[in-house]
C-alpha cells in the first residue's frame, strides 16, 4: 500500500507533463496519445482524469500557477510599475511552449480558473494605470485597451515562437517595443 502512495503522484505528474509536451505539439491529440507519451494505459490515465476537460483544467491551473510563480519571481526587483510589466512579459513569453494550446481550449468555465484570469487581469490593469503614471503610456487611452494590447501581444509573441518566426528574447523584444512605441515609422 505504501508503495502505490508513492507511485501514483509521479504517475498523476508523468501524465500532466505527458499531456503538456503532447498538446503543445499537436493541440487535436487524444486521451490515448497523452497516456502512450506518459508511458500508461488509458485505464490509469482515467483513474486520474476522468474526461479530456477534466485533464484540460488541471493543466489550465497548472500552467496559471506557473505564470504566477515566473511573474512573481521575474518582477520582484522590478524598481518601477513599467519595469515589472516588461519583466513580466520576460517571463512569460518564454513559457509559450507549455501555455500555448491552453489559448485555444475553453476551461475558463471552471470557476477556479474564470476566478484566476479575472484576478490577473485586474492586477495587471492596477500595473498599467501606475504605468501610466509614470509616463510610459498615452494617458488618455483607455487602461482596458492597454491592457487588451498588453494580452494580446504575449499571445502574438508566442505564436511568433511556435512557428519559429523568433526567439522567446525577440518575441520579447518585439512585444514590448510595440506595446511601448507602437508601429509607427521614422516621420521625415
Amino acid at each position: 500500500m505504501c508503495l502505490m502512495n508513492k507511485i501514483r503522484p509521479g504517475t498523476r505528474e508523468a501524465i500532466i507533463e505527458a499531456a503538456f509536451q503532447t498538446f503543445s505539439r499537436h493541440p487535436a491529440a487524444t486521451l490515448a496519445d497523452v497516456a502512450a507519451h506518459a508511458g500508461v494505459g488509458r485505464a490509469t490515465l482515467h483513474r486520474h482524469f476522468s474526461s479530456r476537460n477534466a485533464l484540460m483544467v488541471e493543466l489550465a491551473r497548472q500552467a496559471q500557477r506557473e505564470l504566477d510563480e515566473a511573474v512573481d519571481e521575474a518582477t520582484k526587483t522590478a524598481i518601477s510599475h513599467t519595469e515589472g510589466l516588461r519583466l513580466a512579459l520576460k517571463a512569460i513569453i518564454p513559457l509559450a511552449d507549455r501555455q500555448w494550446f491552453l489559448a485555444t481550449e475553453p476551461v475558463d468555465h471552471d470557476p477556479e480558473i474564470a476566478k484566476a484570469y479575472k484576478t490577473g487581469l485586474e492586477e495587471l490593469a492596477v500595473e498599467i494605470e501606475a504605468a501610466k503614471s509614470e509616463g510610459t503610456f498615452d494617458a488618455s487611452l483607455p487602461t482596458e485597451w492597454i491592457v487588451q494590447a498588453y494580452e494580446n501581444l504575449i499571445y502574438a509573441a508566442w505564436t511568433m515562437i511556435r512557428d519559429e518566426k523568433a526567439t522567446p528574447a525577440q518575441a520579447v523584444d518585439l512585444a514590448w517595443r510595440t506595446l511601448t512605441r507602437g508601429l509607427g515609422g521614422e516621420r521625415s
